[in-house]
């Protein structure tokens, strides 16, 4: 790459299968754009059926004849631990690639990640020894009986292009920790982070198959879903993805976990400062990858009353973001990772103002940047909740604000929606907060924030996915139970 921001990766052209770089079966490539300048930094293979049948083949060796399932959890969480060492190691590289690749500022990609990649190696490996892979149990009959949890089979890991080596790192830790090989299939828009998670592989000597990589277009992400070597799918992405996943997933009865959109609620109560919950929702919004996150507050439910006043505060966030280049220290908020997500906010807005909602701010690209992928904070108000703007996930950096009349009208308006992904309620009554909580259909709610942690679990009610990632919870997803029961009484 001729762009002195190029990502330096120690085999592009090449593609993890086996424990090996091989040679991709035709010439094809992927070229990666930094978001800011739409300027090329990274060219990776592009993977075609039968790259994508080798990694498979290689996954199977590893499970069906390789040691990997058959090491005890305790030793494979060594391996874990080992690769904690070397993600740690490269923290600050993947940070910068998912400032390229993505559009996050690079000052919050770098703690941000810290909380991620290593962590959830470590969380696992620490799992292992506390875990109860067998529980001894007493038969109806009176035998002995034992409660084994063994490995799933196969994993197809399928990583979305907002955040991938963290949403990698909870799909593939707890996966090689119950003793699953894994194949990775990084997003074309965003493969870099993959390929770095690779090299990390291959430095720690994870035998071969354990771990393949590659990067590939929807159609032979299609195929690998409805090969039958995959035993289990774990996808991030849109719900529309999601509902062909599980479709073709079910065809053959294969496992699936899958972590969806949202049009995720914040509960400001009356009681709650309006300027105070606008800090904490539109600071973090607006300044956390431009609002490109599934489980973002992009729905802010306020007494009538407050709305114009929220409106004004959240106006006046919008104006102290500094939009700019990811690595500048004045940039709170960057660009959209790809110019296809910016025309999809811009179709979203045009279709906000058709249906009737107002525009307290932004809702254009900024005339000054010519270059990258940019698009100024917005927030509509007046928003019918039935809107479209109120019911479709953007993934942009668009709020709505939506007043409402009753405590009981913001829950049932809160619940009038297909997602159930996270939520929030702003109050300074902690009782009331977990009473509201509990009526929320929504897989995470949080206090006075969006609080959600992948060390207890992720994932959503409703079309927001099935099962959940992190945690115990994400671990017994890569798991079957199995029941066997000796000839011998229970002592």
């Amino acid at each position: 790459m001729t762009t002195a921001r190029a990502i330096t990766l120690d085999h592009p052209n090449a593609l993890y299968i086996g424990g090996q770089w091989v040679a991709p079966a035709s010439p094809g490539h992927f070229d990666v754009l930094d978001c800011s300048t739409e300027q090329v930094v990274a060219r990776v293979a592009r993977a075609e059926s039968a790259d994508a049948a080798r990694a498979v083949a290689a996954a199977r060796q590893a499970f069906d004849q390789g040691p990997w399932p058959r090491l005890s959890p305790q030793e494979r969480g060594v391996w874990l631990d080992k690769l904690a060492v070397k993600l740690e190691a490269l923290n600050d590289e993947f940070a910068r690639i998912w400032s390229l690749e993505s559009g996050i500022v690079y000052k919050v990609a770098k703690p941000r990640l810290g909380l991620f990649i290593g962590a959830a190696f470590r969380q696992y490996a620490a799992l292992a020894n506390t875990f109860p892979f067998t529980e001894p149990r007493k038969a109806v009959t009176g035998h002995q009986a034992y409660c084994v949890r063994e490995p799933v089979g196969v994993v197809l890991a399928i990583v979305p292009w907002n955040g991938p080596a963290g949403l990698l790192a909870y799909k593939v830790a707890p996966a090689l920790l119950a003793g699953c090989p894994v194949i990775i299939k990084c997003s074309p828009e965003a493969p870099c982070s993959g390929y770095l998670f690779a090299q990390a592989c291959e430095a720690i000597g994870l035998p071969p198959g354990v771990v393949n990589v590659i990067t590939a277009d929807r159609d032979v992400s299609e195929e690998l879903v409805r090969h039958p070597g995959v035993d289990k799918i774990t996808f991030t992405g849109s719900t529309a993805a999601g509902r062909k996943i599980s479709a073709a997933a079910s065809e053959r009865v294969a496992r699936v976990t899958l972590e969806l959109g949202g049009k995720s609620p914040a509960l400001v109560l009356d009681d709650y400062d309006v300027t105070a919950a606008a800090q904490v929702i539109g600071g973090g919004f607006f300044g956390y990858l431009s609002g490109q996150v599934c489980h973002s507050l992009t729905r802010i439910l306020v007494p009538r009353a407050k709305q114009a006043a929220m409106v004004d505060a959240l106006k006046a966030v919008a104006a102290k973001m500094v939009l700019g280049d990811p690595f500048d220290e004045a940039t709170t908020t960057g660009p959209l990772a790809n110019a296809r997500q910016r025309e999809t906010v811009e179709r979203y807005v045009a279709r906000g103002l058709a249906e009737g909602a107002e525009l307290a701010c932004g809702g254009r690209r900024p005339p000054q940047m010519v270059a990258g992928f940019f698009y100024e904070p917005t927030v509509f108000f007046n928003v019918d909740n039935r809107s479209t703007i109120a019911q479709e996930e953007i993934f942009g950096p668009v709020l709505c604000v939506i007043p409402y009349d009753s405590l009981e009208q913001a829950i049932e308006m809160a619940n009038d929606t297909i997602f159930g992904l996270n939520a929030a309620v702003f109050t300074h009554d902690t009782a009331q907060a977990l009473s509201v909580a509990r009526r929320i259909r929504a897989g995470s709610v949080g206090h006075n924030a969006s609080r959600t942690d992948f060390s207890i679990g992720f994932g959503g009610f409703k079309q927001s996915g099935i099962g959940r990632e992190g945690g115990e919870e994400g671990l017994m997803a890569f798991l079957e139970s199995k029941t066997i029961v000796v000839d011998a009484p229970h002592p």
